[in-house]
């Protein structure tokens, strides 16, 4: 949102009590909320102060706001009135944090943090007319993270806030406001006290009103070897025998680039502040910590990495602290290109422009309750992954991806992740356990450039753990970098990066582009591929032989790039749909070890480019889709290709198409249509009873838009299309939303 559109209204959970600063890159906005409805009451009694946040880089709002002995209402709509702008100089603020300070008054304190390497005080009321205060040094580098703490009672009876402040100079400092009587009591303080070292670290005094506070740096905490990102107190806990009133723990939690977090409390006997708890995530794949959050209660803590992983960990000790890693939810963090089932239907493996290929499948646990789960990441990569197929047929699993470069590669499932799905499916997966004797591949490992995924042999990982029995120093050559395992329960993130990835088996080279699209035959005998193009000569489709990895064939038809590949369901046709409008239908024949083509048909289908085919389960036609909003069903006759029927037009781009098979004698089934702007249809096509040859079809359910992408569609998938008796169906589906969602349909 730009900082010189009015903001009239927003939809927000909590009515703040206290202004909300924004600042956005130099300006500064103070914000109050105004709701013309009556409130209600969210929490019982009331909250000595609350902290909402909104943390980003300049160029988007952040918004923070305090609760202070005060009850917090929920309304329906409310307002956001701006208060006042504040012009902050030519360095931009990154961090903000809000205050109420103690004393005669209702005089709110704003500290803000940024590029020049300061912590700057504003000190205003409710109404606004914040005014500069004064300014803290002690930071070499920009300040990241601000925040307050709960006023704190000491035993000598004075109150008194800290704020911390985190910054890319690898610190973090604590710094301690104290309300003061008057400067002549502060200055006889110090003659009858002896000097030490606080007389030496104190800052500024701070007027705020008629009330004087004096600032002090309580501590500089040093731990973390690289940017600190985030600091936060713990949260406000309640009272003892009071439910009403909320007190302050000392205890700090810091999240850090060097993939650390760390929790920080002052020692019982000397008060100095200390490092108590460490936890964090040592994947090579982790760029670090960009923020870390306590729990409700201070039970666990979360920190969000790079690509917008999370990471949990949830105290389990009973007379001491244990902080153990826990399962969230994850998934990829750009666009998700492609996705395609196991042969069985047991999991999904997924691809995106994150450079990840990821695998989710349904996780039983001992009291059958199911979920799904990412259980492997397969593949991490330097370019963006475009294109993914699962080989059919009998064997191990294996799968082919296409990336931003000219090779395709093959990957072949590891042992351990093959007892990992037993385990995922409480042993009815389907597996092969003489399988387990030919596949001597435990695991894999990253390569320095992160292209090629090394394996890492059973024998080896034997010899390793042998040698570490005996004591002998580690080396490359005799302990792997990862550590396969064999998963009992879904992995956390530390595991999914770095620990759960598949051997690269082979390199197909061939193609002058980029890959762009792949498909893999009913039988698991061909693999066919394409790659962008802008040109015939380009523009071709290459045939690849399951198990040599040998090119067979090579298809010309199109003159631009081929969005989209597929074998019919018998095996004996190609289609092909390009960017030029055009679709391909190739007949395809095996005599020995020869594999045989020929074009059947090229002709122009749709007036905008063609994104997505689909084949008829139970027959020879498909249905084409496209940018000029339509669908439209074809045959094959022969020598040639019919259009047999045109759907209706659609409201969006068609960007993706799934046909499944529901009742072969009458040639039923229903065709997913996914379009650009995410939304999802289910049409019933079914051939004329009268005439076969003849096919209709009617819309069937418009899915609802909530449960939809809110981005284009890139692919739709059937689970387990060959079971045409069963009530109930699931349909996978990703987008440009970087979302893998599955669908459950059932019939009635």
């Amino acid at each position: 949102m730009a900082a010189s559109q009015p903001v009239t209204k927003w939809r927000i959970s909590y009515r703040i009590s206290l202004p909300a600063a924004i600042c956005v890159g130099m300006r500064m906005r103070i914000w109050t909320t105004y709701s013309p409805l009556a409130p209600t009451w969210l929490h019982e009694g009331f909250m000595d102060q609350a902290r909402a946040k909104i943390t980003a880089n300049y160029g988007s709002w952040k918004i923070c706001a305090v609760l202070s002995k005060s009850y917090v209402p929920l309304a329906d709509d409310c307002r956001l009135t701006c208060l006042e702008h504040i012009f902050v100089g030519t360095k931009p603020m990154v961090a903000l944090s809000l205050a109420k300070l103690t004393g005669q008054g209702e005089n709110i304190l704003l500290a803000m943090g940024g590029l020049d390497h300061k912590v700057h005080f504003y000190c205003g009321s409710i109404t606004g007319k914040f005014r500069h205060s004064c300014e803290l040094k002690g930071h070499t580098d920009w300040i990241r993270s601000l925040d307050f703490s709960l006023p704190i009672h000491s035993e000598c009876g004075e109150d008194s806030i800290f704020l911390v402040s985190s910054s890319q100079d690898k610190n973090i400092r604590i710094w301690k406001i104290v309300l003061l009587i008057s400067l002549a009591n502060q200055d006889a303080r110090y003659k009858k006290d002896e000097i030490g070292l606080a007389s030496y670290i104190e800052g500024p005094v701070l007027v705020a009103g008629s009330s004087s506070f004096q600032i002090s740096l309580e501590s500089l905490l040093i731990g973390h070897e690289d940017w600190v990102y985030s600091v936060e107190w713990h949260p406000p806990l309640p009272a003892c025998g009071n439910e009403t009133e909320r007190y302050q723990p000392l205890s700090i939690l810091s999240a850090s680039m060097d993939k650390t977090m760390m929790i920080w409390r002052p020692e019982r006997t000397t008060g100095i502040w200390v490092n108590a708890v460490t936890v964090g995530e040592l994947s090579h794949c982790a760029l670090g910590f960009y923020g870390g959050h306590w729990g409700p209660h201070g039970k666990s803590i979360l920190a969000h990495g790079y690509g917008g992983s999370f990471h949990v960990w949830r105290n389990l000790g009973i007379s001491s602290e244990n902080w153990q890693p826990q399962k969230v939810p994850s998934g990829h963090f750009a666009a998700v290109s492609d996705i395609s089932w196991a042969r069985s239907g047991e999991y999904i493996v997924s691809v995106s422009h994150d450079q990840t290929a990821r695998i989710f499948a349904p996780w039983t646990d001992e009291a059958y309750h199911t979920s799904w789960h990412e259980i492997a990441r397969p593949q991490v990569h330097g370019h963006d992954i475009n294109c993914v197929t699962i080989i059919q047929g009998k064997g191990n699993h294996r799968y082919v991806s296409g990336a931003d470069e000219k090779v395709s590669r093959v990957f072949e499932a590891p042992l351990s992740f093959l007892k990992s799905l037993k385990h995922a499916n409480l042993q009815k997966a389907n597996y092969n356990e003489d399988l387990s004797y030919e596949v001597q591949v435990l695991g894999a490992n990253m390569s320095a450039l992160g292209l090629s995924q090394k394996p890492i042999y059973v024998h080896a990982s034997n010899k390793a753990s042998d040698s570490s029995d005996l004591d002998v120093v580690d080396s490359l050559e005799s302990v792997p970098d990862a550590v396969p395992t064999v998963l009992t329960k879904p992995p956390v993130e530390e595991q999914l990066a770095w620990h759960t990835l598949w051997p690269e088996s082979h390199k197909l080279y061939g193609h002058g582009n980029e890959l762009f699209s792949l498909c893999c035959d009913h039988e698991g005998k061909l693999v066919a591929s394409s790659c962008k193009a802008q040109s015939a000569a380009v523009a071709e489709i290459w045939l690849w032989e399951v198990g040599s990895w040998k090119a067979v064939c090579r298809l010309h038809s199109h003159s631009l790039t081929v969005t989209q590949i597929e074998f019919s369901h018998d095996d004996c046709f190609l289609l092909a749909v390009s960017r030029d409008r055009h679709f391909s239908v190739f007949s395809i024949g095996r005599s020995g070890n020869e594999v045989n083509y020929q074009l059947v048909c090229r002709q122009e289908a749709h007036k905008r480019i063609i994104w997505a085919c689909s084949w008829n389960p139970f027959g020879h036609q498909f249905a084409t889709g496209s940018r000029d909003k339509t669908v439209k069903i074809w045959a094959i006759e022969e020598t040639h290709v019919r259009q047999i029927l045109a759907l209706p037009p659609f409201s969006s781009s068609v960007t993706a198409l799934s046909w499944v098979g529901r009742d072969r004698p009458c040639n039923t089934g229903f065709l997913a249509v996914g379009m650009e702007n995410g939304l999802i249809e289910l049409w019933s096509v079914f051939a004329d009873s009268s005439t076969p040859s003849k096919f209709g079809a009617v819309i069937t359910v418009r899915f609802d838009p909530f449960l939809c992408h809110v981005s284009m569609v890139n692919r739709l998938l059937w689970r387990d299309v060959n079971s045409g008796n069963s009530r109930t169906m699931q349909l996978a589906s990703c987008g440009a939303d970087q979302c893998v969602r599955v669908f459950e349909i059932t019939l009635s």
